[in-house]
Protein backbone atom coordinates (compact mmCIF):
# COMPACT_ATOMS: atom_id res chain seq x y z
CA UNK A 1 0.00 0.00 0.00
CA UNK A 2 1.21 3.69 -0.69
CA UNK A 3 -0.16 7.01 0.54
CA UNK A 4 2.36 8.39 -1.73
CA UNK A 5 1.20 11.29 -4.10
CA UNK A 6 3.88 12.02 -5.53
CA UNK A 7 3.40 13.90 -8.95
CA UNK A 8 -0.15 13.83 -8.44
CA UNK A 9 -2.26 16.70 -9.31
CA UNK A 10 -4.87 18.00 -6.53
CA UNK A 11 -7.48 21.12 -6.33
CA UNK A 12 -8.64 21.56 -2.06
CA UNK A 13 -11.68 24.28 -2.03
CA UNK A 14 -12.31 26.18 0.90
CA UNK A 15 -8.18 25.74 1.39
CA UNK A 16 -7.33 29.40 2.98
CA UNK A 17 -8.04 27.60 6.89
CA UNK A 18 -9.01 24.93 8.87
CA UNK A 19 -9.50 21.22 7.23
CA UNK A 20 -9.23 22.54 3.76
CA UNK A 21 -6.06 24.36 4.78
CA UNK A 22 -4.56 21.05 6.52
CA UNK A 23 -5.34 18.64 3.47
CA UNK A 24 -3.54 20.90 0.88
CA UNK A 25 -0.59 21.25 3.30
CA UNK A 26 -1.03 16.94 3.51
CA UNK A 27 -0.97 16.86 0.05
CA UNK A 28 1.79 18.95 -0.25
CA UNK A 29 3.97 16.72 1.78
CA UNK A 30 2.96 14.16 0.27
CA UNK A 31 4.18 14.70 -2.77
CA UNK A 32 1.57 16.52 -4.58
CA UNK A 33 1.11 19.89 -6.96
CA UNK A 34 -1.95 21.69 -4.87
CA UNK A 35 -4.52 24.26 -6.64
CA UNK A 36 -6.11 25.85 -3.76
CA UNK A 37 -9.38 27.68 -3.67
CA UNK A 38 -11.25 29.92 -1.09
CA UNK A 39 -12.28 33.95 -1.18
CA UNK A 40 -9.32 35.77 0.89
CA UNK A 41 -6.53 36.27 -1.20
CA UNK A 42 -4.21 36.81 1.48
CA UNK A 43 -4.45 33.68 3.41
CA UNK A 44 -4.68 31.45 0.21
CA UNK A 45 -1.13 33.54 -0.20
CA UNK A 46 0.08 32.32 3.38
CA UNK A 47 -1.05 28.71 2.52
CA UNK A 48 0.72 28.91 -1.51
CA UNK A 49 3.75 29.67 0.27
CA UNK A 50 3.73 26.53 2.72
CA UNK A 51 3.26 24.80 0.11
CA UNK A 52 6.42 25.89 -2.06
CA UNK A 53 8.17 25.41 1.30
CA UNK A 54 7.62 21.85 1.02
CA UNK A 55 8.93 21.90 -2.34
CA UNK A 56 5.58 21.53 -4.39
CA UNK A 57 4.04 23.88 -6.72
CA UNK A 58 1.29 26.08 -5.57
CA UNK A 59 -2.14 27.66 -7.66
CA UNK A 60 -4.18 29.88 -6.12
CA UNK A 61 -7.45 30.60 -7.46
CA UNK A 62 -9.73 32.63 -5.73
CA UNK A 63 -13.86 32.51 -6.11
CA UNK A 64 -16.71 32.73 -3.84
CA UNK A 65 -18.60 29.05 -4.30
CA UNK A 66 -21.57 30.95 -4.09
CA UNK A 67 -20.99 32.44 -7.28
CA UNK A 68 -21.26 29.44 -10.09
CA UNK A 69 -19.98 31.48 -12.85
CA UNK A 70 -16.97 32.67 -11.09
CA UNK A 71 -16.51 29.41 -9.34
CA UNK A 72 -16.42 26.86 -12.38
CA UNK A 73 -13.81 29.58 -13.91
CA UNK A 74 -11.48 29.11 -10.90
CA UNK A 75 -11.54 25.35 -11.11
CA UNK A 76 -11.07 26.08 -14.96
CA UNK A 77 -7.85 27.78 -14.73
CA UNK A 78 -6.88 25.94 -11.84
CA UNK A 79 -7.04 22.59 -14.23
CA UNK A 80 -5.02 24.85 -16.28
CA UNK A 81 -2.76 25.63 -14.82
CA UNK A 82 -1.95 22.32 -13.10
CA UNK A 83 -1.94 20.81 -16.22
CA UNK A 84 -4.51 18.63 -15.41
CA UNK A 85 -5.99 17.00 -12.61
CA UNK A 86 -5.91 13.89 -10.50
CA UNK A 87 -7.50 14.32 -6.81
CA UNK A 88 -10.49 16.80 -5.97
CA UNK A 89 -11.36 17.60 -2.96
CA UNK A 90 -14.94 19.61 -2.26
CA UNK A 91 -14.18 20.54 0.94
CA UNK A 92 -15.24 24.19 0.86
CA UNK A 93 -18.86 24.96 2.74
CA UNK A 94 -20.75 26.01 6.63
CA UNK A 95 -23.05 26.80 8.11
CA UNK A 96 -23.98 30.38 9.45
CA UNK A 97 -26.89 29.83 12.01
CA UNK A 98 -29.08 27.67 14.28
CA UNK A 99 -32.38 27.95 14.26
CA UNK A 100 -35.49 25.20 14.47
CA UNK A 101 -37.50 24.49 11.61
CA UNK A 102 -40.34 25.90 12.16
CA UNK A 103 -38.69 29.25 12.98
CA UNK A 104 -36.40 28.94 9.59
CA UNK A 105 -36.58 31.55 6.83
CA UNK A 106 -36.72 29.57 3.35
CA UNK A 107 -33.88 32.02 2.78
CA UNK A 108 -31.63 30.43 5.04
CA UNK A 109 -32.56 26.62 3.82
CA UNK A 110 -32.11 28.14 0.11
CA UNK A 111 -28.52 29.76 1.00
CA UNK A 112 -27.37 26.47 3.05
CA UNK A 113 -27.79 24.09 0.10
CA UNK A 114 -26.71 26.58 -2.51
CA UNK A 115 -23.28 27.10 -0.17
CA UNK A 116 -22.88 22.97 0.44
CA UNK A 117 -24.68 21.39 -2.24
CA UNK A 118 -25.56 23.15 -5.56
CA UNK A 119 -21.08 24.21 -5.43
CA UNK A 120 -19.94 21.26 -5.25
CA UNK A 121 -22.43 19.87 -8.26
CA UNK A 122 -20.85 23.40 -9.72
CA UNK A 123 -16.84 22.28 -8.94
CA UNK A 124 -17.40 18.39 -10.10
CA UNK A 125 -19.14 19.14 -13.07
CA UNK A 126 -16.71 21.47 -14.27
CA UNK A 127 -13.47 18.90 -12.78
CA UNK A 128 -15.24 16.14 -14.33
CA UNK A 129 -13.82 15.53 -17.79
CA UNK A 130 -10.00 16.71 -16.73
CA UNK A 131 -10.31 13.96 -13.52
CA UNK A 132 -12.04 11.14 -16.68
CA UNK A 133 -8.63 11.59 -18.28
CA UNK A 134 -6.38 9.58 -15.75
CA UNK A 135 -9.17 8.43 -13.46
CA UNK A 136 -9.06 10.38 -10.61
CA UNK A 137 -10.39 10.30 -7.15
CA UNK A 138 -13.05 12.88 -5.91
CA UNK A 139 -13.69 13.69 -1.68
CA UNK A 140 -16.41 15.26 -0.40
CA UNK A 141 -16.33 16.23 2.75
CA UNK A 142 -19.55 16.11 4.51
CA UNK A 143 -20.21 15.76 8.22
CA UNK A 144 -21.66 13.72 11.27
CA UNK A 145 -24.48 16.09 11.27
CA UNK A 146 -25.48 14.58 7.67
CA UNK A 147 -25.83 10.93 9.25
CA UNK A 148 -28.48 11.90 12.21
CA UNK A 149 -30.64 14.14 13.52
CA UNK A 150 -29.41 17.59 14.00
CA UNK A 151 -32.15 19.62 15.96
CA UNK A 152 -31.70 23.93 15.28
CA UNK A 153 -29.48 22.67 12.59
CA UNK A 154 -31.78 20.63 10.39
CA UNK A 155 -30.80 23.04 7.19
CA UNK A 156 -27.18 21.89 7.76
CA UNK A 157 -27.83 18.52 8.05
CA UNK A 158 -29.85 18.51 5.50
CA UNK A 159 -27.24 19.50 2.96
CA UNK A 160 -24.70 17.30 4.59
CA UNK A 161 -26.86 14.26 4.03
CA UNK A 162 -27.44 15.36 0.76
CA UNK A 163 -23.72 15.36 0.21
CA UNK A 164 -23.15 11.75 1.25
CA UNK A 165 -25.99 10.66 -0.79
CA UNK A 166 -24.48 12.47 -4.09
CA UNK A 167 -21.15 10.80 -3.06
CA UNK A 168 -22.86 7.46 -3.74
CA UNK A 169 -24.68 8.23 -6.99
CA UNK A 170 -21.79 9.82 -8.40
CA UNK A 171 -19.23 6.76 -7.19
CA UNK A 172 -21.70 4.72 -9.39
CA UNK A 173 -22.03 7.00 -12.18
CA UNK A 174 -18.74 7.20 -12.76
CA UNK A 175 -16.55 4.20 -11.84
CA UNK A 176 -16.76 2.64 -15.65
CA UNK A 177 -14.36 5.79 -16.33
CA UNK A 178 -12.31 4.77 -13.46
CA UNK A 179 -12.59 7.53 -11.57
CA UNK A 180 -13.20 7.09 -7.16
CA UNK A 181 -15.69 9.36 -5.43
CA UNK A 182 -15.75 8.86 -1.66
CA UNK A 183 -17.37 11.37 1.52
CA UNK A 184 -14.97 12.05 3.91
CA UNK A 185 -17.21 13.06 7.34
CA UNK A 186 -15.64 14.99 10.70
CA UNK A 187 -16.97 15.44 13.89
CA UNK A 188 -16.29 17.89 15.84
CA UNK A 189 -13.02 19.39 14.46
CA UNK A 190 -11.27 22.17 16.61
CA UNK A 191 -11.04 25.33 13.92
CA UNK A 192 -12.01 28.32 14.09
CA UNK A 193 -15.51 27.65 13.02
CA UNK A 194 -16.14 25.89 16.34
CA UNK A 195 -14.61 28.48 18.29
CA UNK A 196 -18.09 29.55 19.60
CA UNK A 197 -18.28 26.25 21.44
CA UNK A 198 -15.17 26.07 22.99
CA UNK A 199 -15.66 30.00 24.21
CA UNK A 200 -18.20 29.06 26.58
CA UNK A 201 -17.43 26.25 28.98
CA UNK A 202 -21.00 25.05 28.99
CA UNK A 203 -21.12 24.60 25.60
CA UNK A 204 -18.32 22.85 25.27
CA UNK A 205 -18.50 19.87 27.74
CA UNK A 206 -22.05 19.60 26.83
CA UNK A 207 -20.68 18.79 23.08
CA UNK A 208 -17.92 16.78 24.46
CA UNK A 209 -20.09 14.66 26.51
CA UNK A 210 -21.58 12.96 23.53
CA UNK A 211 -18.09 12.26 21.98
CA UNK A 212 -16.11 8.79 23.61
CA UNK A 213 -12.96 10.16 22.80
CA UNK A 214 -13.83 12.70 25.05
CA UNK A 215 -12.00 15.55 23.17
CA UNK A 216 -12.21 17.86 20.00
CA UNK A 217 -10.66 16.54 16.79
CA UNK A 218 -7.37 17.84 15.46
CA UNK A 219 -7.30 18.93 11.38
CA UNK A 220 -4.32 16.64 10.64
CA UNK A 221 -6.24 14.21 11.87
CA UNK A 222 -8.86 14.60 9.30
CA UNK A 223 -6.09 15.90 6.47
CA UNK A 224 -4.18 12.43 6.85
CA UNK A 225 -7.84 10.40 6.40
CA UNK A 226 -7.82 12.81 3.05
CA UNK A 227 -4.48 11.78 2.14
CA UNK A 228 -5.03 8.17 2.43
CA UNK A 229 -8.57 8.48 0.23
CA UNK A 230 -6.86 10.18 -2.39
CA UNK A 231 -3.94 7.48 -2.66
CA UNK A 232 -3.51 4.41 -4.25
CA UNK A 233 -3.85 2.47 -0.82
CA UNK A 234 -7.92 2.67 -1.31
CA UNK A 235 -7.80 1.95 -4.77
CA UNK A 236 -11.19 -0.27 -4.00
CA UNK A 237 -12.98 2.08 -2.15
CA UNK A 238 -15.59 3.73 -3.72
CA UNK A 239 -18.88 5.02 -2.60
CA UNK A 240 -17.65 4.71 1.09
CA UNK A 241 -18.39 7.22 4.01
CA UNK A 242 -15.14 7.53 6.43
CA UNK A 243 -16.15 9.06 9.51
CA UNK A 244 -13.60 10.44 11.86
CA UNK A 245 -15.68 11.53 14.83
CA UNK A 246 -13.94 10.17 17.85
CA UNK A 247 -16.82 7.77 17.97
CA UNK A 248 -19.51 10.34 18.13
CA UNK A 249 -21.49 8.89 15.33
CA UNK A 250 -21.50 5.37 17.32
CA UNK A 251 -23.52 6.68 20.35
CA UNK A 252 -27.15 5.78 20.94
Amino acid sequence: MSFDLADKRALVTGASRGIGRAIALAYAAAGADVAILARNADLLGEVAGQIEDLGRRAVVATADIMDPQATRAAVSESIAQLGGLDVLVNNAGGNSFSIPVAQMRMSGWEKTMRLNVDSLVHITQEAMPALAEGGGTIINVSSVAGLRGAPTMAHYGASKAAVISLTQSLAIETAWMGVRVNALVPGWIETDLTDFLRANEDAERGTLSRVPMQRWGRVEEIAEPAVFLASSASSFMTGQVLVVDGGLSSMP
